[in-house]
C-alpha cells in the first residue's frame, strides 16, 4: 500500500513536470516570438475598434485570429509529440499497477479509462493514466489560470471553477490513498 500512495506523489510530480515543459515549450516557439506579438497586439486593437461594429473590422480581426492560431499550432505539433514519447514511457513503468484506489466507482464509460491495463474487477483500482489525465488538466488549467503574462500570454477564459473541481478530485483521490496506507499502517502495529 506505500508503493501506491509513492506511485501516487510520482504521478503529481511527473504532471507537474509535463505541464510546465509544456508551457515552456510552448512559451520558446510561441510567445516570445515577433510574430506572436505584433498579432496578438494587432488582435487587441483591432478588438477595441470593433466595438464601433464595421465588417472590414470584424474581417481583419478574424483573419488575424486565425494567423494566431496558426502561430500557435507549431507548438501543438511539438507538445503532441513530447508527450507521445512521454506516455508510452511512463505507459510501460505502471502498466498494470493499482496507483490508488478512488474514493467512489467511475462511470461506466470512464471505467475504460480508470481501470486500463489493470488485473481484477475492482472498478475503484486506479490506473495510471486516469490519474495523470486529472492532474495534467488540472495543473495546465491552474498555470493558464494564473495568469502566465511572464510567460507572454493571458488567457481568456477563466478556468477557476473547472481547476478546483479536478484539484479537489484529485486531493480526494490522494487522501484516500493516504488513509488506506494509514489504517494498513496501524492494523500492522495491533496486529
Amino acid at each position: 500500500m506505500s508503493t501506491m500512495f509513492a506511485d501516487t506523489l510520482l504521478i503529481v510530480f511527473i504532471s507537474v513536470c509535463t505541464a510546465l515543459l509544456a508551457e515552456g515549450i510552448t512559451w520558446v516557439l510561441v510567445y516570445r516570438t515577433d510574430k506572436y506579438k505584433r498579432l496578438k497586439a494587432e488582435v487587441e486593437k483591432q478588438s477595441k475598434k470593433c466595438e464601433y461594429d464595421t465588417e472590414r473590422q470584424e474581417e481583419k480581426l478574424k483573419n488575424n485570429n486565425r494567423d494566431l492560431s496558426m502561430v500557435r499550432m507549431k507548438s501543438m505539433f511539438a507538445i503532441g509529440f513530447c508527450f507521445t514519447a512521454l506516455m508510452g514511457m511512463f505507459n510501460s513503468i505502471f502498466d498494470g499497477r493499482v496507483v490508488a484506489k478512488l474514493p467512489f466507482t467511475p462511470l461506466s464509460y470512464i471505467q475504460g479509462l480508470s481501470h486500463r491495463n489493470l488485473l481484477g474487477d475492482d472498478t475503484t483500482d486506479c490506473s495510471f493514466i486516469f490519474l495523470y489525465i486529472l492532474c495534467t488538466m488540472s495543473i495546465r488549467q491552474g498555470l493558464q489560470g494564473n495568469n502566465i503574462s511572464k510567460l507572454g500570454h493571458n488567457p481568456c477564459r477563466d478556468p477557476t471553477e473547472h481547476t478546483r473541481f479536478l484539484l479537489d478530485m484529485i486531493l480526494e483521490v490522494c487522501g484516500f490513498a493516504l488513509k488506506v496506507f494509514q489504517d494498513k499502517c496501524v492494523f500492522m502495529f495491533v496486529r
